[in-house]
């Protein structure tokens, strides 16, 4: 017998749930998306969001810009924001559609890379430093000798994380210069630094929650959150601020150009905007993001830390790291390509 018209719609609409609740798809840095904050908004929105990690700007840009990735939201460092504007691969945001644009801090509104927050929304912001295990080496932690003239005790012990901006623009502000130098004398200690100092590393690695935490490594440049996390496992593990100079960091959300979930990632967006929602986000990396009121929400810790709380002493040496010119990133590549050997 045939069913009616009606039926048939009846039938096919209960069949089809999650086509009505609609999708997102997040392109993000691994272990860096809180899977509370994602149960949280799949159950108020009944908006499936699947999340793909990356492992660096460079993936994630070179990705994005090959086309077709099928990606709604991507999290791009403050220097590279700019490349996604100029190569228009991020779409200019409507405010109109962020009842809680409001709610970004001040201090983290208008900011070089993104001024009146017209493209981005604030994820997370850190800084990357050292690592270091004291139960190995109770020297000084708050300078970039410990990776580019390892005491004795860590020699053999140390990882550096594969971020080429990060590691370059650390031995350069070591040996002196600004980030994103051309000067010639400047880039050339540096690159004789790091390249030195290379054989007396262990690996060149991510995950260093974990190998921090276990012992594997006794020291790490590494991200602030990161640090923290091992703290949590491991008391003996400590954050150093290089007195030299080191980056500061805002990772932020953009809406892709060619996003097919319009709007699922605007309730995204706007989501993630709420202080108790951005709080499980801090919660989850342990890391601060840049939204009003969000501290409260979170762990008492956090309010705490020293990974989250820059030392007076140290905050004048934390530098964002600009958008470097192409002579600035020939120079850095060339010493990358040569450390990579």
């Amino acid at each position: 017998m045939k069913k009616s018209a009606t039926a048939l719609f009846l039938l096919l609409s209960s069949a089809l749930p999650a086509l009505a609740e609609g999708q997102l798809n997040l392109y993000n840095w691994g272990d860096y998306t809180s899977p509370e904050l994602l149960e949280k908004f799949e159950k108020e929105t009944g908006i499936k969001v699947t999340v793909t990690d990356y492992d660096s700007n460079d993936t994630a840009l070179a990705k994005v810009s090959a086309g077709g990735s099928g990606y709604d939201l991507v999290v791009p460092s403050a220097h590279f924001v700019s490349i996604y504007v100029e190569q228009g691969l991020i779409q200019k945001l409507d405010l109109t559609r962020l009842p809680h644009h409001g709610n970004i801090a001040p201090e983290w509104m208008n900011v070089d890379w993104d001024m009146g927050r017209e493209y981005t929304i604030p994820w997370q912001w850190g800084t990357t430093g050292i690592s270091v295990d004291t139960n190995v080496y109770k020297g000084d932690v708050n300078t970039s000798n410990v990776f580019l003239n390892p005491p004795e005790e860590l020699k053999g012990k140390i990882n550096v994380v594969p971020e080429m901006n990060e590691i370059v623009n650390l031995a350069v502000m070591w040996a002196g210069g600004k980030p994103c130098s051309e000067d010639v004398a400047v880039l050339k200690k540096a690159r004789d630094a790091l390249m030195a100092a290379k054989p007396f590393w262990a690996s060149m690695d991510y995950g260093t929650t974990d190998r921090m935490a276990n012992g594997d490594w006794a020291a790490s440049v590494n991200w602030s959150g990161e640090t923290f996390r091992s703290r949590l496992i491991n008391p003996a593990v400590v954050y150093g601020y290089p007195r030299e100079g080191y980056p500061l960091w805002m990772d932020s959300v953009a809406l892709l150009s060619d996003a097919k979930n319009v709007d699922e990632a605007y309730k995204f967006l706007d989501f993630i905007m709420l202080p108790e929602n951005a709080a499980l986000i801090s919660a989850f990396a342990r890391y601060p993001n840049g939204i009003s009121g969000s501290m409260e929400f979170m762990p008492a810790d956090m309010q705490t830390a020293p990974e989250v709380n820059i030392p007076e002493e140290f905050k004048a040496a934390g530098h964002f790291l600009p958008t470097c010119s192409g002579k600035s990133m020939d120079y850095m590549t060339a010493i990358w390509t040569d450390l990579q050997k």
